[in-house]
């Protein structure tokens, strides 16, 4: 049936404003989720009093992994809620949960005034804040999917990761703003690293308002009433090989991602020697060209298929991650770091920029949050949320360099994934 101009029109703004929607409240999620790694350096002495720097951030990325851990549970809660009672109704609890954790990290005393118990509430909200991360993957990645048009539904897609990484960029340009123009080193270790959280909360009901107002994906309408046992772990098991496909999609992918991104701020602190304020800059500059390459590697899975990227990502990664690590280790200058991190993001983009799509593609709608979200959780939280402490415990060992290796091996394995799957672009279930 033809549609009129009118009509059309109509459906495009509708779309533009789901993804848009969908989007901003993706970022604030993950920025919440982001403070707490990029603020690491600063806090970790007020929770985990010890003269060792490596041992502070051990601790601090210990619980940082506890997080991950609660990424599954979280997915399955809200993957569920999401398949059952709808993609918005979900993402808007999701956010809930952040800024509940946000807040609690903000408000919580260091170790010299209640003692343990500042960290044992440190764990509690990073607890909170895994259920919302868990939860909040798989229902914005089947969001955006299913609101995006067929024949750009990379591009579309691929702004779950440009959120993604935009909520570390808003979260490192937070730090820099404190670091170069209104704080003191002194004052950031005291103080002044539980700003970001604050505001963290603060964004959090400005997500909550967009999210309220978001049009309800048609692809769940329509399954709604057909599906009782809709977002069931039953329902999933029925798709046995989709699951499977997640976890070996996303093993090499999630190490690789955490790596270049999340560890690598501490990597040239701890390993490279540089300041923090020169490590923040290197970060924020080579994510934010990373936040861009993610809509045009989107685009170009649109025009060739997903699996040539993902097959790209897998040959690069498996080939030049240890020389790009040792290279980063062993860097003189500040240009030199920031040139081989871009390196190592470019490649990594093969796989963050249609990742999301990928996975949705993989399940029908009635089980495609949960699908996309359990799987990919439980995999994020065993590998990515360890890299970093893997990598602080190799370097604390003597044998930093046995990780470079481990970050290959893991992309290998995704490799051989991505060289015997189907293209989903071509075989994709959303309707």
């Amino acid at each position: 049936m033809f549609n009129s101009p009118a009509s059309h029109h109509a459906d495009i703004k509708k779309r533009i404003k789901a993804i848009t929607g969908g989007s901003i409240g993706n970022l604030v999620e993950w920025y919440d989720w982001y403070a707490y790694s990029a603020f690491a350096l600063y806090f970790s002495p007020a929770f985990f009093p010890q003269a060792d720097r490596t041992a502070q951030l051990l601790n601090a990325a210990g619980i940082f992994a506890v997080g991950f851990l609660m990424r599954p549970i979280g997915g399955w809660i809200f993957g569920r809620i999401a398949d059952k009672a709808g993609r918005k109704k979900a993402m808007t609890l999701s956010i809930l949960l952040m800024s509940l954790g946000a807040l609690l990290i903000a408000c919580t005393p260091s170790y010299n005034i209640i003692g343990v118990a500042a960290p044992v509430i440190l764990f509690i909200a990073r607890m909170l804040q895994g259920l919302s991360v868990g939860g909040e993957y798989g229902t914005s990645a089947t969001y955006l999917s299913e609101m995006a048009t067929s024949n750009r539904r990379g591009f579309y897609s691929s702004f779950q990761y440009v959120t993604l990484i935009g909520g570390q960029l808003v979260a490192l340009g937070v730090q820099i703003i404190l670091q170069k123009l209104l704080l003191t080193e002194e004052q950031l270790h005291a103080w002044g690293w539980r700003i970001p959280f604050v505001i963290g909360a603060l964004l959090a009901v400005v997500a909550l308002y967009i999210r309220s107002n978001l049009d309800e994906t048609s692809s769940f309408i329509e399954k709604a009433e057909k599906h009782e046992r809709r977002g069931s772990i039953s329902e999933l098991l029925k798709h046995p090989h989709a699951i499977a496909l997640v976890i070996g999609l996303t093993l090499g992918g999630t190490i690789a991602f955490y790596t270049y991104s999340i560890y690598m701020q501490k990597f040239l602190v701890n390993t490279v020697h540089l300041t923090i304020n020169q490590s923040t800059i290197i970060s924020f500059c080579s994510l934010f060209l990373f936040a861009l390459l993610q809509p045009v590697f989107g685009l170009l899975s649109d025009k060739i298929g997903r699996r040539p990227l993902l097959m790209a990502f897998g040959i690069a990664g498996t080939i030049c991650t240890v020389p790009l690590l040792t290279a980063i280790g062993n860097t003189q200058t500040v240009f030199h770091a920031f040139l081989l991190i871009m390196a190592g993001l470019i490649i990594v983009s093969g796989y963050t920029s249609i990742n999301a799509v990928v996975k949705a593609e993989l399940f029908p709608a009635e089980v495609r949050a949960l699908g996309v979200g359990l799987p990919y959780a439980l995999t994020t939280a065993i590998f990515g949320g360890t890299a970093e402490f893997i990598a602080l415990w190799f370097k604390k060992s003597g044998h930093e360099s046995y990780f470079y290796w481990y970050v290959t091996l893991a992309i290998f394995i995704s490799l051989i994934v991505y060289v015997t799957m189907k293209d989903t672009k071509k075989h994709s279930k959303i309707r």
